[in-house]
């Protein structure tokens, strides 16, 4: 048999009044009532619509760091000939433990691309041709925004970062960190990475695939503290970014192997960005002795030194 929720039951909240089905007069509930009622029955689980932060006008000087979320729609998935088509950014202060402080700016804008945008992209983001005609980044707000930053962080970075690069030189020089790879979602509980399942499982919902509307869904959830954790995921994301890695190239590795470099997580490089033509990796540095060791037992077989390159947050996530 399905329970029912009765919002007329003899245990609710007074506040009000309402008639029940049988003509008796019962106490309503207000909604924090009616809301608190239901998760104290265990059998319900409810989701608040995400409210955007105000922007401070005053700065409380606890939180020195300048710290910014990014997000951009595009025409695509390369960077090299694909557009942006919308960008949104949300400035806010932070410390240096990685605790958050206020929001200090906010900026969203939408830009015509070269060509009509593809059907699928539309679909996915609700932008259209006509939406964007005649429309052009504010570059002057956008650069005041990111030019003091200490930390751009974007819920994929590697995605974001190129096309950021190729629309204003200002975020070429920028520490980044991306929230998907550099925050251990799985120990804190969450089941996905991706932006819609965290904001669910962290107990909100917003209007997501608009960019400045994820930018702030993508701050609270990165603000939120969980039971039983020392710190918040963007603590967990500030402490990692400021950690070297190295990115390993496994050159000259045997094409019959290549199976097994994929299982360990290498990614192919064809040399088209300048990188070496190799299958490749990145591991922090407490590992790198680890990687080497496996690479010339499993793959060379040999006492190879492939490649490596040492990257901080400042060369990390580039194209």
């Amino acid at each position: 048999m399905t329970a029912q929720f009765d919002m007329f039951a003899d245990d609710a909240p007074t506040g009000g009044s309402r008639t029940r089905p049988d003509g008796r007069v019962a106490p309503a509930m207000n909604e924090d009532e009616m809301v608190r009622h239901l998760q104290a029955t265990g059998r319900y689980r409810i989701l608040s619509k995400l409210q955007p932060r105000p922007v401070a006008r005053l700065l409380n000087p606890a939180f020195p760091l300048r710290g910014v979320i990014i997000d951009t729609e595009t025409t695509g998935l390369s960077s090299r000939k694909d557009e942006i088509i919308e960008i949104g950014a949300v400035a806010f202060s932070f410390d240096e433990t990685g605790m958050i402080g206020e929001v200090t700016d906010v900026y969203g804008g939408l830009r015509q691309p070269s060509g009509p945008i593809p059907a699928d992209i539309t679909r996915l983001t609700g932008i259209t041709d006509a939406m964007v005609a005649g429309q052009a980044i504010d570059f002057d707000r956008l650069n005041a925004l990111v030019k003091p930053a200490d930390l751009i962080i974007a819920h994929n970075a590697g995605f974001d970062r190129p096309f950021c690069e190729t629309l204003s030189a200002v975020f070429a020089d920028k520490a980044w960190a991306c929230s998907v790879s550099e925050v251990d979602w799985q120990a804190r509980g969450f089941e996905g990475t991706k932006l819609g399942y965290l904001i669910g499982q962290a107990g909100y919902f917003h209007d997501g695939h608009r960019a400045v509307d994820d930018c702030f869904a993508l701050l609270e959830v990165l603000d939120r503290k969980d039971q039983g954790q020392v710190g918040s995921a963007f603590a967990e994301l500030y402490e990692r970014s400021q950690r070297s890695r190295v990115r390993i190239f496994a050159e000259n590795s045997p094409f019959d192997l290549k199976d097994h470099l994929k299982g360990r997580g290498y990614r192919w490089s064809d040399g088209s960005d300048g990188r070496p033509k190799a299958w490749w990796t990145e591991v922090a540095e407490a590992d790198l002795e680890d990687e080497i060791c496996w690479l010339r037992a499993d793959i060379y077989r040999y006492e190879a030194n492939p490649p490596m390159k040492r990257l901080t947050a400042f060369d990390r996530f580039k194209g």
